[in-house]
C-alpha cells in the first residue's frame, strides 16, 4: 500500500476507532469530578499551564492505550508525560493532538463552564481529523475534513450536525477580557466562560450561538483548538479572526503544547 493510501486509511478509520475511547476518557473524567485535587506541573510557568490532577493523568492513559492499539505508527503532541507517551514514535506523518481534560484549572477544578476532552490527527501539517467530548454536558463531537460532523448526546444514537446561530449564548475562553464580556452582555448575549475546546464546537451546541476566544498573534491559537475547528467547519461553522480571514487549519505549534 502506498503512503498516501496509508494516510487516507488513517484519516478515514481514525474517529470511528477513536470514539469508544474518547466516550470511555470522558466517563472516568466525568466520574472523579470533585474527588480530585491540583497537583501542578512545577516546570510550568502559569497556574493555568501548571493545573495537573489524577483525572488527567488517568484520562490520557485511556487515550493512549487506545492509539496505541489502534494506531501505533503516529507520533504525538500529548498534553501530559504519561507512561504510554514513549511507546510511540517521536516522529511521524501522522500525529495525534491530545488534551486529556482542556480547562483543567478553571472549567474542571473550579466547575467555571464547560472543560473537554480533545483528541485530533494531523497529517503532514494538515488537521484532518477531531473528537471533543464536553463530559459533564454529554456531548460528543466528531468529525472529518471532507467527511461530516456528527454529534453523539448521551443515550441516543451517533447523527449528523449543523451549526446553527438559535439561542442567545456566547462561550468564550477564559482569558477574555471582562470588558469583552460586558460588551457581549450589552448586546443581550449570556456569557459562559469555558475551555477553548468547547469554544471550538460552540455553533454546534443547542442554545448557543458563537464562541470566542483570545489569540495571541505572536503566538497563533492553542492547537487544542484546532482540534475543534475541524469539526466545526464539517458542520457549516465560521472561523474567523478579527481580520475576517479564515482561521488557519495547519498545525503551527504543534510541537509544543500551550
Amino acid at each position: 500500500m502506498s503512503a498516501e493510501n496509508d494516510e487516507q486509511s488513517l484519516v478515514e478509520g481514525f474517529t470511528e476507532a477513536m470514539r469508544p475511547v474518547v466516550a470511555r476518557a470522558a466517563a472516568l473524567a466525568r466520574g472523579l469530578e470533585g474527588r480530585v485535587a491540583n497537583a501542578p506541573k512545577i516546570a510550568e510557568t502559569s497556574a493555568v499551564k501548571q493545573a495537573m490532577t489524577a483525572a488527567d493523568a488517568g484520562t490520557q492513559e485511556i487515550i493512549l492505550k487506545g492509539l496505541l492499539e489502534h494506531f501505533p505508527e503516529v507520533c504525538l503532541a500529548a498534553e501530559d508525560d504519561t507512561e504510554t507517551v514513549d511507546a510511540f514514535p517521536k516522529d511521524a506523518r501522522g500525529q495525534v493532538v491530545v488534551d486529556p481534560i482542556d480547562g483543567t484549572l478553571h472549567s474542571y477544578l473550579e466547575a467555571s463552564g464547560p472543560y473537554a476532552v480533545i483528541v485530533g490527527l494531523a497529517v503532514r501539517g494538515i488537521y484532518q481529523a477531531g473528537l471533543v467530548s464536553l463530559p459533564r454536558e454529554g456531548i460528543a463531537f466528531d468529525g472529518t475534513a471532507s467527511g461530516g460532523a456528527f454529534v453523539t448526546v448521551s443515550g441516543r444514537s451517533r447523527m449528523a450536525v449543523r451549526a446553527s446561530d438559535d439561542g442567545r449564548r456566547v462561550l468564550v475562553a477564559h482569558g477574555i477580557p471582562e470588558e469583552a464580556c460586558d460588551s457581549l452582555r450589552s448586546r443581550d448575549y449570556e456569557v459562559i466562560r469555558a475551555c477553548g475546546g468547547a469554544v471550538s464546537v460552540a455553533p454546534l451546541i443547542k442554545g448557543v450561538c458563537a464562541g470566542l476566544r483570545y489569540h495571541d498573534s505572536a503566538l497563533g491559537i492553542s492547537i487544542r483548538g484546532r482540534c475543534g475547528l475541524v469539526i466545526a467547519r464539517e458542520a457549516g461553522a465560521l472561523a474567523r479572526t478579527t481580520d475576517r480571514s479564515d482561521f488557519p487549519n495547519d498545525e503551527v505549534g504543534v510541537r509544543q503544547l500551550r
